[in-house]
């Protein structure tokens, strides 16, 4: 019996995958618990064009990550601190003062989306990775001065 998955069952596949059980089995307890449907021709073309316009949702969401990756690499973020002599800072700077930074730019990011290893304690220049997208990493020159 082939079935289609509704959701994810760990032994079978993911979510909207075509597999094939035994009959009991999909008839008894997949089909049922509402875990899979009936892998009919009209359920599959259902299926095929739910797929089709995931792909497509998850092409565009990834153009406007690349778009906002041009415009996050275009920028450079200047970010004023206190430091000491050594050109050590008072503090430190943090994925939300870069997401300040680039607010005040025009450019709205999570300040979770940006990786920093570890803060920033020093003055200097800094290339900073932005995860937009699994697929698209922005850098932004981040310009530690002294105030």
């Amino acid at each position: 019996m082939k079935v289609i998955l509704v959701e994810d069952v760990a032994p079978l596949g993911k979510m909207g995958e075509l597999v094939k059980v035994s009959g009991g089995y999909g008839r008894n307890f997949l089909i049922p618990c509402g875990k899979a449907i009936k892998a009919t021709t009209q359920n599959v073309k259902i299926l095929e064009h739910q797929t089709k316009q995931l792909k497509e949702k998850i092409d565009k969401i990834k153009r406007e990550a690349e778009r906002l990756a041009k415009r996050i690499e275009a920028a450079s973020c200047t970010v004023a601190k206190p430091a000491g002599d050594e050109e050590k800072l008072f503090g430190s700077v943090t994925s939300m003062d870069i997401a300040e930074s680039l607010r005040a730019e025009g450019i709205e990011i999570d300040r979770r989306k940006i990786h920093l290893d570890e803060p920033i304690k020093t003055l200097g220049i800094y290339t900073i990775p932005i995860k937009l997208h699994s697929e698209v990493t922005a850098h932004v020159k981040v310009w530690v001065v002294k105030t």
